[in-house]
């Protein structure tokens, strides 16, 4: 529960099959940006120093790794499979730079589903506005499975 509210979880293992996919956009803003720095602490001046970029191969300041890792990882607790999901495995590849103010397409593709190890690998591809892909990899989830337990109703008969 969140706040008290209950969420509908994601789709089970069963539900799901190869090539179903997700596309989202996200524009990288200054508000995500302090965000991030905010949480983490991080002060790497490559982030958010526009001289000390400027002097770099970049050129200008980038976005975090860390910070485009939980783009995607949050598209697989939200969506694919969804809420109760829990990554197991991830290996990303950082192509090539994020700028700041980027708008990028994040594609998330299922490429295989293991039932009985209650386990799916999502194929990962992000592209910036520029045609250039910026990311690749895959994530292997558990899609969300409720174990059977006893309940309350079965404990009244002792």
């Amino acid at each position: 529960m969140i706040l008290g509210k209950k969420r509908k979880l994601g789709r089970k293992v069963e539900e799901m099959s190869v090539g179903e996919k997700l596309k989202l956009t996200e524009k990288i803003e200054d508000k995500d940006l302090l965000l991030y720095l905010g949480l983490t602490n991080d002060g790497n001046p490559l982030y958010i120093q526009h001289d000390f970029a400027s002097q770099t191969s970049y050129g200008k300041p980038i976005v975090p790794a860390i910070m485009l890792t939980g783009i995607v990882t949050s598209a697989i607790s939200k969506y694919l499979p969804g809420p109760g999901s829990h990554i197991v495995e991830q290996h990303l590849k950082f192509l090539k730079p994020v700028y700041h103010y980027t708008t990028i397409d994040f594609l998330l593709q299922v490429i295989s589903v293991d039932v009985e190890k209650n386990l799916v690998e999502i194929e990962v591809t992000a592209i910036n506005e520029d045609g250039d892909t910026v990311i690749e990899g895959k994530i292997t989830s558990t899609p969300p499975r409720l174990e059977n337990q006893l309940t309350s109703q079965a404990m009244d008969n002792f």
